[in-house]
């Protein structure tokens, strides 16, 4: 009968329902944990979302064949602005918007046939979830990682909420897109900053993960060796007689021109007090954010304060005192010295001000008024590494490199009494404190006789009001008429809740600890942690190499700190995979000649500066694709194609899984998904390959019926069969999934052609059954059944190559003729080279190429490729 996909996939999935079999469960069997990172619940899924998780799920079937007792759960990312501008602007509740999505999303994902534990999902806003993480937060404050103080910090003025530097894009928040501010606020921290040189130190642990990733990370850490000193100020108000500076570049400090504060600087701060224009400039600096990106981007301007101080090389020597929106208080001490000889920043800022340029060093052998001559225009930077001359140097060397100048300005100023080396981190604490609502309370309570008190555990969870409105920006939590009363734990007396809810980051940083227990009483229970972290696969995008990963290894070292985790979990993912994106093709309706915004090409970007102009885009099932191009079915008017680009909502390049399902079947939006690229590449959904995929499918299912009467060996079949168990186990093995799926269209191919029938060929089908299932896992159990399987496939070990079918008696040659392949031959893998050569000449297409004329060279590579020269 014909392949029905939907009626396969349905009996399949309740088979391995009734069976409980990805139930994971804790024994005697080694251990297998694959963990996709969870998804935000915004209410539909996505091509993405099929790619991640069936890649995961091919991992998990592959491993429970190999006999591992395996863990793979999902959990929903549940917090969040999203949930709160939804209720803005549709009405309704962020609870009730969350946990509607979250059950649509459900119900997309199972028909996908994953093999998940569904009994350990949560999400994040899960009650229980929000206890567990209070709880931990309690037990970490009195571990002394948490703090509060006064920051200033990245105000977004939309979602009326911080957000960490990480969460600030281009000088803009990640979700409103509006730009950035600096405010001052008190603010709950994690000490981060405490396991900067361990996580730095830890990633060369981390073999399994990809190396952009960790250099990624190890960039954020930023290591950095350098002097910190002092300039003695000459007329500065009392108490500030003296300005921090931390250097990274020591070498130049010859070539100083400027000191600049940020405005957040004590001393600016006490400047601006009984200074209106020193005010003035200072609230406009705090327009721009907190991050490096803002700063770098913005216009570099500052203000004179008038103060002086000394060189410290010098006491007749002085700088002036700036006050400049390109310094940051939470960076180095808030100060910097300005060496615009040799950088681009402070050369931009000398020239804008008429500041003196000074060069401390220029290209090898120039003298001192050649290198003041070289800098003037333009700064000389050169790397650490390279050799300069230096012409204004400590250590009386002209020609070093700035590794060793640096080291002799540390020494000079250690030896002088101004100044000492100092390893800093750029990684700064983990400011948690978020204004708004829709988010996991920290549970402490304000009281007027004992201060910051932490809540009690017996209290927990701190649940969120459900009698709120949005009606107005800013936090309800700080509108709510009662939510804030509360009882001090430690006196018994008035006390008033902490409004500002948890960083959304906080909840998925340890997600997948809580996954090992997740109903527990506790945050985890040791003995199920100890069997299953840590996490063997970890499966996600590279978008989160910095925010999400940096912050889940703190939470592992946090959490083995504090007795939640065992010691061996510091690092909780072995290995990570970062998988590419699904792209589709643009539709689009626009005037001939008008831009199309966002495309990222330069032609459209510069025409969408000139003329501005909205397109309207088109969903791929709205359009048709004809001989001469693209059209809209309802009006047959012709579009315009954009090249494949990541898939949009707003673009409308996006395909939805749940009509490929309905119209293919879950198995060929899996196949498709792992045949058409590497997984750490981009995949470009189109149609015809959707189909393609459907139609071999039904093929191989046919092969499946098919049995053949008598019982005929094959054994170039078995052997090909056996190939393909040696090539798949290696492709799955090494994340290949592309090359596993060719290797499977190659063993479909042998079966087709081959003569084997009944139990022979049924044994090659159930091989292939094996190697298939954790791709096309329903299919793969129709033709288990069909070819006899004993019970579910699901159920079945992986199967073992045969070591000596693996040795071939024959192999294939490529031919290239004049530097291109042009074909193949196959011969007996012992056949004398000069055999093989006389094999070759003999070849049709050899004959062509050659048109009865000997070859000016033939070389045979034994085992390889043959070569020929006509």
């Amino acid at each position: 009968m014909p392949y029905d996909p939907a009626h396969s996939e349905k009996r399949w999935q309740e088979a391995w329902e009734k069976a409980g079999s990805f139930r994971a469960v804790r024994d005697e069997r080694p251990k297998y944990y694959v963990l996709e990172m969870f998804p935000y619940p915004s209410g539909r899924i996505h091509m993405g979302h099929v790619r991640n998780y069936t890649m995961g799920d091919v991992v998990a079937r592959y491993k429970r064949a190999q006999g591992f007792s395996v863990l793979h759960p999902m959990g929903w990312d549940a917090f969040g602005m999203p949930a709160e501008n939804a209720a803005m602007e549709q009405g309704g509740h962020p609870r009730d918007w969350t946990y509607g999505n979250i059950a649509t999303m459900r119900d997309q994902l199972k028909p996908l046939g994953l093999s998940i534990d569904w009994s350990r999902e949560f999400a994040t806003c899960d009650d229980d979830y929000v206890a567990q993480q209070q709880a931990l937060f309690l037990d970490f404050l009195d571990a002394g990682l948490i703090y509060r103080k006064n920051a200033v910090v990245n105000w977004d003025p939309v979602d009326m909420t911080v957000l960490a530097n990480e969460q600030v894009i281009d000088g803009k928040g990640w979700r409103s897109n509006a730009p950035v501010e600096r405010r001052e606020l008190t603010q709950w921290f994690f000490r981060i900053s405490n396991y900067s040189e361990e996580l730095l130190e830890a990633l060369e642990t981390l073999k399994g993960w990809p190396e952009k990733v960790r250099l990624m990370q190890a960039n954020w850490i930023g290591r950095s060796r350098g002097l910190q000193f002092r300039f003695d100020t000459v007329n500065a108000p009392d108490g500030f007689d003296r300005i921090e500076v931390y250097t990274t570049r020591p070498d130049t400090l010859m070539g100083a021109s400027f000191v600049a504060l940020s405005p957040d600087h004590p001393l600016a701060k006490a400047l601006e007090a009984g200074d209106a224009r020193l005010d003035a400039f200072a609230a406009e600096a705090r327009k721009i954010g907190t991050s490096e990106e803002a700063l770098e981007k913005a216009e570099k301007v500052g203000i004179d304060t008038g103060i002086r101080v000394r060189h410290p090389l010098d006491p007749n020597w002085e700088l002036p005192v700036w006050i400049a929106n390109f310094v940051l208080m939470d960076y180095g001490t808030g100060a910097i010295f300005g060496s615009p000889a040799h950088d681009q920043r402070d050369h931009d800022f000398a020239r804008r001000y008429g500041l003196p340029i000074r060069a401390t060093f220029g290209k090898p052998g120039m003298t001192e008024a050649e290198a003041d001559a070289f800098v003037a225009d333009e700064p000389y930077v050169p790397l650490k590494s390279e050799t300069v001359t230096y012409v204004r140097g400590f250590s009386g060397k002209r020609d070093q490199t700035g590794e060793a100048a640096v080291d002799a300005a540390i020494q000079h100023a250690a030896t002088q009494g101004y100044g000492e080396g100092v390893t800093k981190f750029r990684l700064r604490d983990w400011g948690i404190s978020r204004q708004r609502y829709w988010g996991c309370p920290i549970p402490v309570v304000h009281c007027e006789s004992c201060g910051t008190v932490p809540e009690a555990k017996q209290n927990l969870p701190v649940l969120l009001p459900r009698d709120v409105s949005f009606d107005v920006p800013g936090n309800p939590l700080d509108r709510h008429p009662t939510w804030r009363q509360a009882t001090c734990p430690k006196c018994g007396g008035q006390a008033r809740r902490e409004t500002d809810t948890m960083d959304t980051f906080v909840d998925s940083s340890w997600y997948y600890a809580r996954f090992t227990a997740p109903h527990a009483a506790t945050p985890t229970l040791r003995e199920d942690a100890d069997y299953w972290m840590n996490v063997d696969q970890y499966i996600g995008g590279i978008e989160h190499a910095i925010l999400h990963l940096l912050y889940s290894r703190f939470f592992a070292r946090a959490m083995v700190k504090t007795g939640h985790l065992p010691e061996t979990a510091k690092e909780p993912f072995d290995a990570l995979f970062t998988q590419g994106m699904v792209t589709h093709e643009i539709y689009v309706d626009r005037p001939k000649g008008a831009p199309v915004f966002g495309t990222g090409l330069a032609a459209d970007q510069e025409l969408a500066e000139s003329k501005p102009y909205r397109p309207t885009y088109y969903l791929p099932e709205e359009v048709e694709r004809r001989e001469n191009g693209v059209f809209l079915r309802a009006t047959g008017e012709q579009l315009d194609v954009i090249p494949s680009a990541k898939m949009s909502k707003s673009k409308k390049n996006v395909v939805d899984p749940v009509n490929i399902v309905q119209s293919f079947g879950a198995d060929t939006a899996r196949w498709f998904m792992l045949s058409d690229s590497p997984p750490e590449r981009d995949v470009e959904w189109t149609a015809a390959g959707a189909e393609a995929a459907a139609k071999f499918l039904s093929r191989v299912h046919r092969l499946a019926e098919d049995k053949g009467a008598g019982d005929r060996e094959d054994a170039d079949l078995m052997r090909a069969a056996h190939r393909a168990i040696d090539e798949v186990t290696r492709a799955i093995e090494g994340f290949a999934f592309n090359k596993a799926v060719a290797k499977l269209y190659e063993l479909a191919n042998a079966v087709s052609k081959s003569s084997a029938s009944g139990e022979p060929r049924r044994a090659v089908l159930r091989i292939m059954a094996a190697l298939m299932g954790p791709m096309v896992p329903h299919l793969a159990e129709d033709v288990w059944a069909l070819a006899g399987g004993e019970g579910l496939l699901v159920d079945a070990p992986w199967p073992k190559a045969d070591p000596a079918l693996l040795v071939s008696n024959e192999v294939t040659l490529p031919i290239q003729i004049n530097g291109k392949r042009r074909g193949e031959i196959t011969v007996p893998a012992d056949m004398a080279q000069a055999e093989v050569e006389q094999a070759v000449l003999a070849d049709e297409t050899v004959q062509r190429f050659l048109n009865g004329q000997p070859p000016r060279k033939l070389i045979v590579v034994p085992g390889r490729i043959v070569n020929v020269v006509a």
